[in-house]
């Protein structure tokens, strides 16, 4: 990876992510304005930092221990992103970890399939 490419591949991942889950939270009934704009603003609180840690990780460690680091935080995300959604969403229909799990996943297995074309 090219270092300059960096703020590239980041502003991609997060457009990507905040499109993919806010087309799922949809999806799944969360239709209040006010809760669409906080999964944005989970994904921009939480995105960046998943995004930037493991490209320098492989710069500096190598592919497996990126691979390693992408997927705890990956797990992390969906903990921390499921305490915001406690704290600011009025949907109250699916348990807050389940709507984290549910984008997350979501945004998750699309992003590979678009990462391997």
């Amino acid at each position: 990876m090219i270092i300059s490419k960096i703020p590239y591949y980041m502003t991609r991942a997060l457009l990507i992510t905040i499109i993919l889950e806010l087309v799922i939270a949809i999806i799944i009934g969360i239709k209040d304005k006010k809760d669409l704009l906080n999964v944005v603003l989970a994904n921009a609180i939480t995105n960046p930092f998943v995004t930037l840690v493991p490209i320098i990780v492989n710069l500096k460690y190598g592919y497996v221990a990126r691979n390693i680091v992408f997927y705890v935080l990956e797990v992390l995300v969906v903990f921390i992103e499921g305490f915001i959604y406690k704290k600011v969403l009025k949907f109250k229909k699916l348990n807050y970890l389940l709507i984290s799990l549910i984008l997350n996943i979501a945004s998750f297995g699309i992003g590979e399939i678009i990462n391997y074309m």
